[in-house]
């Protein structure tokens, strides 16, 4: 009797999504994403939620995404703080149906392994509290759908937004350009290497 080979692990599809200055990566609801990410749903925003197609992680300023959550709030205190150096946060939100056609909306395959070591290098940049728990800064949100966490790392300009998600998809075994400062040039790089 001989052991049945095991069958290969299928591909798995994110998306990138972008506007004039910032990236975002939606990871599929599927159960495996939502035990992963447990630690959100107990710190504050619930991900196993009706309708949740999508997790959308981003990381960012603290200061410009918590004081800017519409162009009409841009202020210049959150700017000064996103390009010199400010401390950073992992913005969460829960999604249900998005165009992959849409032009803000990149479909990206990535291989089982290339899948995994993205969602644990997401994973390790939120920012563990005193307690060690995971918990949404209080009274910090957007909508009903998102939160915000504490990330590590340092923000500025050299180290910003766009870098993050492009250094996500090089975990995921994407080639991306080394410094991708604004959207359009992670986009392009990703066309050209991929």
């Amino acid at each position: 009797m001989h052991a049945e080979a095991a069958a290969p692990e299928a591909a798995r599809t994110i998306l990138l999504l972008s506007n004039p200055i910032h990236t975002d990566i939606a990871l599929p609801a599927t159960p495996d994403v939502l035990k992963e990410f447990g630690f959100v749903s107990q710190g504050g925003l619930e991900l196993d939620y009706s309708g949740v197609q999508w997790v959308i992680f981003g990381w960012g300023s603290r200061r410009f995404y918590v004081e800017t959550p519409r162009w009409a709030d841009l202020k210049p205190g959150p700017v000064v703080a996103a390009l010199t150096l400010d401390s950073s946060v992992m913005h969460v939100a829960r999604a249900g149906y998005i165009d992959a056609e849409a032009p803000e909306v990149r479909s990206l395959t990535l291989s089982a392994d290339g899948f995994r070591k993205m969602v644990e290098a997401i994973r390790q940049d939120f920012a563990p509290g005193a307690d060690g728990s995971r918990k949404a800064i209080e009274d910090v949100s957007y909508t009903a759908h998102d939160a915000f966490f504490p990330a590590k790392g340092t923000f500025n300009a050299l180290n910003g937004c766009n870098t993050w998600t492009a250094r996500m998809l090089r975990q995921a075994g994407l080639t991306t350009g080394w410094w991708t400062p604004l959207p359009q040039g992670l986009i392009w790089s990703i066309e050209l290497h991929n």
